[in-house]
């Protein structure tokens, strides 16, 4: 009821006035209208009653609008401090040189300083707060006052600050009409809005333009005089084909005064005028030459060669600039095909008297060769020749030793048989390096026990080293090799007897060692040892430290034979000495991997004295008298009955005379008549059997091995040695007795 009795927007006065008059008014009806019912009362306290509740709502209005009072003022001094601030941004923002604009994280517009856009005056009454930046790059694409770069429309201009919009940081360079420029940095704020900052730097551009141009003055005055300074000349052309640059050069090599040269002349233009002093070598060169120029891009460099009338001539050279245009360079190169020429007829008359020399250097070789090969033949004559009287004088010697023989006599006997030993090994030495030298030695590589090639050489050598006084030792070895048993047996022996030969006193060790896959043969002595300075040449033919050492003590070709095989089978040689202390030489020879198969021949070591009273039968053809004569005495000697013939047919006919078969033959290779021991051999044994043989012959090629290998039968080599001829027939005789029981 008092919301209608009483105004809200009254003042607190006219409201209390309002209720006192109300009050009366009551209280007057009260005391008028009293009954007996009360109703009165009841009204009049009623009336009291809401008198209160409206002091009570009073009271609250009165405090609520304090409160809101207050509010108000508080509000009116955060507007008056965001006005200030406002003021104070907008003043801010507003005394920034550059131009500034916010953007919210929605990409609108927020605000922007007077200068944002100063550049731009048609965009000044589009800046409005709402302004959304698809739209004002839109604007500023379509603008008058922006120059767009070459090529480039305002929608792609767009569609590319678009992207780079994109970008939490974005800094690039705007170029305005009228020569101006405007950077622009771009930066994404904490929660997605844009700051647009914009600076004129058209000074700076200015000043860098001024700076470039003294640069690049500066870079065509070096450049031109570079190219004055050129031996070359050169030529410069840009992308519409149109002359840019020359040099003095060019106008001497061309013969063209420099006042035909005008800048912007077209290439065809300019050809035409060297065309009048140049030729091409062929019409082919000048169409090659057009259509590279006329292709204006992806030229390849091309080279070609011009004539002068006079003669000159000069090399042309064609190449692509980056802007398309393009460089000609001529050079001068008369001289260097002058000489060119020169050196060609120099070459064809060397070529000619290079192969004049080689038909003389081919005739030389065909005569070396010849006289190699006729080398080699003496080397086999001579050695025949020498060995055959050498085996006759050893049988001789080994003939004169015999119960009958005085002591003087077998002294002077021993004596003789030393020396035809020393003659025999100098022999057997030269052999060796011819042929190895040659490349004609028969290498023949299998599996070797060690210990057989040590047990040879401690039996060889014990002796000797005895008769010196000194001590010597070979240390056995139960490993198998992979060499040649007979050039690994003779590599040793060389440097055990060249160890003792250089020994006067201690000892001479022989030993192995293992080293890796390989078994290392050691051979030291306690010898005066070798200089350094010698250590090369002691390995060369007639090479001896001891220059007073006979010939019956070597010719110095132990040392050579030993690193000629060596290197043959690929055994690596080394060498220790220290002067005073001694020497020591090492050989490397490969392991076999297989395993070595020992036979077992079942023959017993048997002397001379063993063959007295067998009543054994030898056949002996041997064309030379004296050996067949010194093996007749020497098996005689023995108490063997020896049927020595001349020739293969004499053989034949006396076995058949006598009709008994031999229990051995020793059979000459060479025998007259063009015959061979061989085919006397196959002969007699189609006949009586499988009688034992030995082929004797001073011939130590590969291809007589083969050929005995062939027919089982055993080399026994000139000169020949009493020992092994008594071992041979020692082992016949037992085989001929197992035959006849």
């Amino acid at each position: 009821m008092t919301d209608w009795l009483i105004d809200p927007n009254d003042t607190l006065e006219q409201q209390n006035a309002k209720l006192r008059q109300i009050t009366g008014v009551l209280m007057r009806r009260v005391e008028q209208d009293t009954d007996r019912t009360g109703v009165a009362y009841r009204q009049f306290e009623r009336a009291a009653l809401l008198e209160d509740q409206v002091r009570q709502r009073t009271a609250d209005l009165e405090h609520a609008l304090d409160l809101l009072n207050e509010s108000n003022a508080r509000l009116a001094e955060a507007n008056r401090a965001a006005e200030s601030a406002r003021a104070d941004l907008s003043s801010a923002i507003e005394t920034i040189q550059e131009g500034f604009a916010l953007f919210n994280a929605r990409d609108e517009l927020v605000m922007c300083n007077s200068r944002f856009g100063m550049h731009m005056l048609d965009l000044q009454t589009e800046l409005t707060p709402g302004l959304s930046f698809a739209r004002y790059v839109e604007l500023v694409s379509r603008s008058k006052y922006l120059a767009l770069p070459e090529g480039v429309g305002s929608a792609d201009w767009a569609a590319r600050r678009l992207k780079r919009h994109q970008d939490n940081h974005v800094i690039f360079n705007v170029r305005m009409v009228r020569d101006r420029w405007v950077q622009v940095s771009e930066h994404r704020t904490h929660d997605g809005g844009t700051v647009i900052m914009q600076t004129d730097v058209t000074d700076i551009m200015r000043l860098e333009r001024e700076e470039r141009d003294k640069l690049l003055d500066g870079q065509s005055k070096m450049l031109r005089a570079t190219l004055d300074h050129l031996n070359q000349g050169v030529v410069i052309f840009d992308s519409d084909s149109r002359l840019m640059g020359w040099n003095k050069r060019v106008g001497t090599l061309l013969a063209l005064p420099l006042n035909r040269f005008r800048l912007g002349t077209q290439f065809q233009s300019l050809l035409e005028r060297f065309e009048a002093e140049l030729s091409f070598e062929s019409e082919e060169n000048r169409a090659n030459l057009w259509r590279w120029v006329m292709r204006k891009t992806n030229r390849k460099p091309i080279s070609f060669e011009v004539k002068r009338r006079d003669g000159m001539i000069l090399d042309v050279f064609a190449q692509e600039m980056p802007d398309k245009g393009f460089v000609i360079s001529f050079t001068d190169v008369t001289a260097e095909r002058e000489a060119t020429r020169t050196l060609f007829q120099v070459n064809e008359l060397l070529e000619q008297r290079v192969m004049e020399r080689t038909l003389e250097l081919e005739d030389a070789l065909s005569s070396a060769e010849r006289a190699n090969a006729s080398k080699s033949r003496f080397v086999a004559a001579a050695s025949h020749d020498l060995l055959q009287p050498l085996s006759a004088a050893k049988l001789y010697v080994s003939a004169l030793d015999g119960p009958e023989t005085t002591e003087a006599t077998r002294e002077i006997a021993h004596k003789a048989h030393r020396a035809l030993l020393s003659v025999e090994n100098i022999i057997d030495a030269l052999l060796d390096i011819s042929k190895l030298e040659a490349g004609m030695a028969a290498l023949e590589v299998s599996s070797v026990p060690l210990n057989t090639v040590f047990d040879a050489i401690r039996e060889q050598f014990s002796p000797l080293a005895a008769q010196k006084g000194l001590e010597f030792k070979v240390m056995p070895c139960a490993v198998v090799l992979e060499s040649d048993p007979s050039y690994l047996r003779r590599i040793v022996a060389n440097l055990v007897s060249n160890a003792i030969r250089y020994t006067a006193e201690g000892r001479v060790l022989v030993g192995a060692r293992r080293n890796g896959n390989s078994i290392r043969i050691e051979v030291w002595d306690t010898g005066p040892g070798i200089p350094e300075a010698k250590q090369d040449i002691i390995f060369q033919e007639f090479e001896r430290l001891d220059a007073k050492a006979s010939a019956s003590e070597g010719l110095g070709l132990g040392l050579a034979i030993v690193e000629r095989a060596c290197a043959r089978l690929g055994h690596p040689l080394g060498l220790w000495s220290v002067m005073g202390q001694g020497s020591g030489f090492f050989v490397n020879v490969a392991r076999s991997m297989q395993p070595h198969l020992t036979l077992n021949t079942g023959l017993t070591k048997m002397s001379s004295a063993g063959l007295q009273g067998s009543g054994m039968i030898v056949l002996l053809v041997e064309n030379d008298l004296d050996l067949r004569r010194a093996m007749t005495l020497l098996l005689e000697k023995w108490d063997i009955s020896v049927l020595d013939v001349h020739g293969a047919s004499e053989a034949v006919e006396l076995l058949d005379e006598i009709e008994i078969a031999p229990d051995a033959m020793l059979i000459d290779y060479q025998l007259d008549g063009g015959e061979n021991g061989l085919d006397l051999i196959r002969q007699v044994q189609a006949r009586h059997g499988a009688v034992p043989t030995r082929l004797i012959s001073a011939n130590r090629s590969p291809e007589l091995r083969a050929r005995c290998a062939a027919q089982n039968i055993e080399l026994l080599n000139k000169p020949i040695d009493a020992r092994t001829l008594e071992r041979f027939l020692t082992e016949a005789l037992k085989s001929a007795r197992d035959f006849r029981a």
